[in-house]
């Protein structure tokens, strides 16, 4: 697998990984730490603000994910051989 490829399969799987377990951890933290702990919000609303941050945790990721991918270097490398 050429180098190219290797960093972009490296950067694909970090942000797989990240839309799969952040979006997650997110919204239970904030229903249990910060919404139902921390401001005191009774329990059928701590499940809705907890989606909104949620979504706006995989708008953040999707994002970043879109703003690498623009800006990623794709200009063409010279092959050296090796011998």
């Amino acid at each position: 697998m050429g180098e190219l490829a290797k960093g972009v399969m490296q950067k694909m799987l970090f942000f797989t990984v990240l839309m799969v377990f952040l979006p997650i951890f997110s919204y239970f933290f904030s229903k249990a730490f910060i919404f139902e702990g921390f401001f005191g919000v009774v329990q059928a609303n701590s499940y809705f603000y907890a989606a909104i941050v949620s979504i706006v945790v995989v708008h953040i990721i999707l994002g970043c994910f879109i703003y690498v991918a623009f800006t990623e270097d794709d200009t063409p490398r010279p092959q050296f051989k090796q011998d």
